[in-house]
């Protein structure tokens, strides 16, 4: 495939200014399809900038394993870091094969990026995974995956993931700050600030259900790209190539059925705000009751980047995205008033935006931008309309999933709508 998003959200200088600055969001996506090689990974999501603390650190959120098959429960609720809108789950870890195995919580949910990454401090010892070999031989593969303005570095191993019944059987993940391979490189770690503790990532790990089913896909197999996969041995790592089966990969596509895409819901909250919310998400499109599109319009997505386009204040955005890993919206504004990152305008204002698909389909959207220090001086934690600023992208982050059934359907896979990639509200 071709790298997905050809967007470089530069935020490194928001970073320097903020503590904890990154997080869950999308990253490049990946697939299948052929394409020219991009010298660097591009990113599809805003950094996840850390809002003010409003309490000490909380324990850890344990999202209760479903008993539903096809349904996995949701949550946004106060974390460990007082990060606002962060959707999250627990999510099952096996050694491939086995029934030794290990829920994790504190799991982000992000439709903007694909696989399963976790933290290593995160795994029992009895969870040995096995690692990849890398395309060099006696290496082990590990990957830079860039996240806004900051990065993952791990070790890629094999894993079966359960969820909802379904497991993903000997699926790639990343092992973020995995001992078996070195510290990062130098090319990756000129992404910004790395992303390798729990306080730096916000949690225990990111679940990426966005609309493709590899993370890089053709070109990381046809190319060895900086800031993507490595091969690693005792003198070190270098950029090598990585198969496509072998990629960190997007665990619904690998579930043997309910692997065509994902729907999440998510409750509406009040203008103040909600101290948690529960929603589900819903593995497959259109094929049961609880997953069937009815109304919803259905918005057809670029095949090589995941975008759709944005027309807002008598712009059009090409790159536009829908991305529950950001925790707000982000977009340019030259009226409203900024507090840092985030806009806070002195009372709410009411917007109004049209999404478009690359087939020509579009949706009308009514949106709200409320003060964000005014949002952050509560104990809630669920917000719709918080927002933050953006140069040359609009970012649909969670404040759009309130209140709403989307669906992102994965590229390729047979929908009643058609071959995925789209997304549907």
């Amino acid at each position: 495939m071709k790298i997905r998003a050809l967007l470089q959200i530069s935020a490194l200088t928001l970073c320097a200014l903020l503590p904890a600055c990154g997080g869950g969001g999308g990253s490049a996506g990946g697939g299948t399809t052929g394409g020219a090689a991009a010298s660097a990974p591009a990113t599809a999501s805003a950094p996840a900038p850390a809002s003010p603390a409003s309490a000490p650190d909380a324990a850890s959120t344990t999202v209760t394993q479903s008993t539903t098959p096809n349904v996995q429960p949701i949550i946004v609720t106060r974390t460990p870091t007082n990060t606002r809108n962060m959707l999250q789950t627990s999510v099952t870890i096996c050694v491939p094969g086995t029934a030794t195995c290990q829920t994790i919580d504190d799991i982000q949910v992000d439709t903007g990026s694909h696989g399963l990454r976790v933290l290593a401090s995160a795994l029992a010892p009895s969870i040995a995974l096995p690692t990849v070999a890398g395309s060099v031989p006696g290496s082990v593969a590990a990957e830079c995956m860039v996240f806004g303005s900051s990065y993952t570095w791990g070790a890629v191993r094999r894993a079966d993931v359960r969820l909802a019944g379904q497991v993903a059987a000997s699926t790639s993940v990343q092992v973020i700050a995995d001992t078996a391979v070195p510290g990062a490189p130098q090319d990756c770690s000129l992404s910004g600030p790395p992303m390798l503790t729990a306080s730096s990532l916000r949690g225990n790990g990111i679940f990426g259900v966005g609309p493709f089913v590899a993370d890089c896909g053709a070109n990381c197999a046809d190319f060895a790209l900086p800031r993507w996969y490595y091969d690693c041995g005792t003198g070190g790592c270098t950029a090598g190539r990585m198969a496509i089966a072998q990629q960190v990969t997007n665990p619904v596509a690998n579930f043997a059925t309910d692997n065509n895409g994902v729907l999440i819901e998510l409750p509406g909250v009040p203008d103040s705000g909600a101290s948690s919310v529960t929603g589900t998400m819903t593995f497959e499109i259109g094929s049961q009751s609880n997953n069937l599109l009815g109304s919803a319009t259905v918005l057809a997505s670029d095949s090589v980047t995941g975008y759709v386009t944005t027309v807002f204040g008598g712009s059009q955005f090409g790159s536009s995205f829908i991305d529950s890993g950001s925790n707000g919206f982000f977009f340019p504004s030259t009226t409203l008033t900024r507090c840092g990152v985030w806009y806070c305008p002195a009372t709410t204002q009411t917007f109004s935006a049209m999404i478009r698909s690359s087939g020509g389909a579009q949706s009308a959207i009514s949106f709200s931008v409320a003060q964000s220090t005014g949002l952050f001086g509560t104990s809630n934690f669920a917000f719709d309309n918080l927002a933050g600023a953006a140069s040359g992208y609009f970012d649909w982050g969670l404040p759009f999933f309130y209140g709403r059934r989307v669906f992102t359907a994965i590229e390729g896979r047979n929908t009643p709508a058609g071959a995925g990639s789209y997304y549907a509200f």
